[in-house]
């Protein structure tokens, strides 16, 4: 009865951790999305979604990451900091990246994934939501992949970078370790 008591406290610890890491990372997305912008005629390229969705995609999966993604996305639109566009770009990236991370279990696979995921699924999938919901036909389908690949490139290798030195950190190996 007491290892059956423990093992559900130690799920519900579980989960708290992933939700309070969740929420502190689609913060980070948006403060960073206000600070740091790339401004581009068609969308708010915002690099630092991208690096939360990297970081994300390492330390919670693809469920908490891609949650994540849609907070920082709706806060972001709340504030009138963000675009519709945001949904599609930053939540493929967030799937995709934490699948690619889940399957492999490289920095690398987290990185692919969330440049393709973005770059190309995200920005063909913005495409409709610009069109339709924002009233911009005139658009090309093809419209918003460069601007998504420069923003996306420059926060996935951000996180690269920053993942890479902080693995080097005792108290980032404890944090790696699910169980903590």
């Amino acid at each position: 009865m007491k290892k059956t008591i423990n093992i559900e406290v130690q799920k519900n610890h579980k989960r708290v951790r992933e939700m309070a890491m969740t929420g502190l990372l689609a913060g980070l997305a948006v403060v960073g999305g206000a600070l740091i912008v790339i401004p581009t005629p068609f969308a708010r390229c915002v690099p630092v979604q991208h690096m939360v969705n990297v970081l994300c995609a390492v330390l919670l999966g693809p469920r908490c990451g891609t949650t994540a993604a849609f907070i920082a996305s709706t806060l972001r639109n709340i504030l009138g900091i963000g675009t519709l566009v945001a949904y599609p770009g930053s939540m493929c990236g967030a799937m995709l990246s934490a699948l690619l991370y889940a399957r492999f279990h490289t920095l690398k696979a987290a990185i692919i994934g969330e440049i393709f995921g973005t770059g190309i699924l995200g920005a063909l999938l913005s495409y409709p939501v610009s069109a339709y919901l924002l009233g911009n036909a005139g658009l090309a389908v093809f419209t918003f992949v460069v601007p998504f690949l420069v923003s996306t490139s420059a926060g996935a290798i951000s996180a690269g970078i920053l993942l890479s030195i902080l693995s080097k950190n005792e108290a980032f190996k404890r944090i790696m370790r699910k169980d903590c």
